[in-house]
């Protein structure tokens, strides 16, 4: 399971964001967002430098948690 902090991430627009965001990554992935301590647990087979470009491309910038 990979984890990331996304400190940016505060409402309900910014999960679906970061869900559809890894999602185009990984359609099969399962993403598990915890907007009280802006973190996104996720269950994939890609590559962790791949959704973090990803996140960043959306706006959201993130690092290992």
């Amino acid at each position: 399971m990979l984890k990331l902090n996304v400190p940016d991430m505060s409402c309900g627009h910014c999960e679906a964001t970061v869900t559809k965001a890894i999602r185009k990554i990984d359609e099969t992935a399962k993403v598990n967002v915890d907007l009280t301590s802006r973190t996104v647990a996720i269950e994939s087979t890609a590559d962790i430098q791949r959704i973090a470009a990803a996140l960043e491309a959306e706006g959201y910038p993130s690092r290992p948690a």
